[in-house]
């Protein structure tokens, strides 16, 4: 089972979020907050980061670079209300593998979980870099 950690300064999202994905993926954990995302994840090793960009202390993008330039092999998938094409650059600039919308994360975020867990890339259908 592909094991996800979820990170968003929205408590809400993260409940809604851990209802949606337990049924398929196994929740390792979750985080609010930029600096807690990282103690956790790099303690505990998820396959894959479902991260938000706009989050207290460290944003989703300080974080995504952090990850990316230490020795993880941690996939990092984005999940952000930011639609416009310098955000999503920036992102796959940094090593993200994934880019879901808010608006798309029924339709999109689970598939985006198995294909960047198999080593593709995934943005959302409705986005263009």
């Amino acid at each position: 089972m592909i094991r996800v950690f979820l990170a968003d300064d929205n408590r809400d999202i993260l409940t809604d979020l851990r209802e949606e994905l337990a049924d398929e993926f196994e929740i390792v954990g979750s985080a609010e907050n930029g600096k807690d995302v990282l103690r956790a994840v790099l303690e505990l090793e998820p396959d894959v980061l479902v991260l938000d960009i706009a989050m207290p202390f460290l944003n989703g993008l300080e974080v995504a670079r952090y990850l990316q330039t230490g020795n993880t092999q941690i996939r990092i998938i984005f999940l952000t209300i930011h639609e416009e094409p310098e955000y999503i650059s920036a992102a796959f600039d940094i090593g993200a593998q994934g880019y879901v919308t808010k608006r798309r994360l029924a339709s999109d975020l689970k598939m985006a979980i198995r294909e960047v867990f198999a080593g593709r890339k995934f943005l959302s259908s409705s986005l263009h870099l």
